[in-house]
């Protein structure tokens, strides 16, 4: 056997490249079937932004200040 040129294969670095693979393949089919488009992405966050900013023009005093 010496000299074959093939050294012990390693079963835990197959089984970990292997599961990393259908980790990926997992991720990347939940995000064809779950993810949202980069278009989508933008338009929540503008209008999140949006409603922060008029959120924040309205905003009422402190309770605790007002004397009335």
């Amino acid at each position: 056997m010496a000299g074959s040129g093939s050294g012990p294969v390693n079963l835990n670095r197959y089984r970990k490249e292997k599961a990393r693979a259908e980790k990926k393949a997992r991720a990347d089919q939940n995000a064809v079937t779950y993810g949202r488009t980069k278009a989508e992405k933008d338009l929540d966050q503008a209008r999140n932004a949006q409603d922060m900013r008029r959120l924040d023009g309205t905003k009422c005093d402190d309770p605790k200040t007002n004397d009335d």
